[in-house]
């Protein structure tokens, strides 16, 4: 959103004020103020006139405008009802040479997950992707996965959902699956230059929409009502955004919401197959495993929780 048209939005909401006295205060025309104020109505927010000046009645329930109102965090959102990929967008985005932007989507029509697996995003859930450009080695990158698991789950259990983490990326409620995550990047070895964290969160949609194989769920199903997906976006955005700028925090975090340590686990790894005990997760994301020959650390593969011997 314009930085005017934020200003015109703030100064609405703390209304009623006239559109000449507005004008004064931004120092812009009375047509360019109304201009912007039929273009937040287009929107979707709420605008009255009436003889004591303008004054906002009402926030639009999702999108990008309705995303930054309100936001703590210096990220511009590009929204979109339906779009193939927001990962994908997000590249294109990063070749342009964006940057602290988030691409939100209602709907994925081609969404995909760790391996190229597909990944079911129908309207109703949060689909975004956040693209940042941290000051960081290439190697540190894959901490800002565990940055977007601790963001959502600070978010869901807010929410009222008593979500965790499975390692490597992905949130639970009750061994289902309720998040994904997904992390491309750029970069040569000394430095990066993007990293696009793609979030999917099954937040208002119907877990038999979404494929059995996940064992999905979703936070209006654990709710048993629907959450307010502009309240639930922006406490993403915001948390990661807080987490992102104090990198020594975000492993502690990860811990305290961590489902995998202290459990046993097989994990696939290239390498081949990893068994034991998790007992711990070492920067920028490795999985410490306490086997029968000794504790081996994971970079990537795909883990699962075994029941108790």
């Amino acid at each position: 959103m314009q930085e005017t048209r934020h200003r015109v939005l703030d100064a609405l909401a703390a209304g009623p004020v006239s559109g000449p006295a507005l004008a004064e205060e931004l120092g812009i025309s009375r047509a360019a103020v109304w201009k912007h104020v039929e273009a937040l109505r287009e929107d979707g927010f709420e605008v009255e006139s009436a003889d004591s000046g303008y004054e906002l009645t009402g926030v639009p329930e999702f999108g990008g405008a309705a995303v930054e109102y309100g936001l703590d965090a210096p990220f511009e959102v590009e929204y979109h009802e339906s779009i193939p990929s927001t990962n994908a967008r997000a590249r294109d985005l990063a070749a342009d040479g964006a940057d602290d932007v988030v691409v939100l989507a209602d709907e994925q029509t081609g969404g995909r997950g760790r391996l190229d697996r597909e990944w079911a995003s129908p309207s109703g859930g949060i689909w975004l992707s956040v693209l940042v450009r941290p000051d960081v080695p290439m190697a540190h990158a894959p901490v800002f996965t565990l940055a977007a698991a601790v963001a959502v789950t600070r978010a869901a259990r807010e929410a009222g959902v008593d979500a965790g983490i499975k390692w490597p990326n992905d949130v639970l409620v009750d061994d289902r699956k309720l998040v994904g995550i997904l992390t491309e990047m750029e970069g040569e070895a000394d430095r990066v230059s993007w990293v696009v964290v793609g979030m999917g969160i099954n937040a208002n949609v119907d877990p038999a929409t979404l494929p059995t194989d996940a064992e999905p769920t979703s936070l209006q199903h654990v709710r048993g009502d629907p959450i307010d997906r502009r309240v639930f976006t922006q406490r993403v955005l915001e948390t990661f955004d807080e987490l992102r700028g104090d990198i020594d925090s975000i492993l502690p975090a990860w811990r305290e919401y961590a489902t995998t340590l202290g459990r046993r686990v097989r994990v696939e790894t290239p390498g081949g197959t990893v068994e034991g005990e998790a007992v711990d997760v070492q920067f920028p994301g490795s999985l410490v495993v306490d086997t029968d020959d000794g504790e081996v650390t994971v970079t990537a593969g795909d883990c699962d929780h075994l029941r108790p011997v």
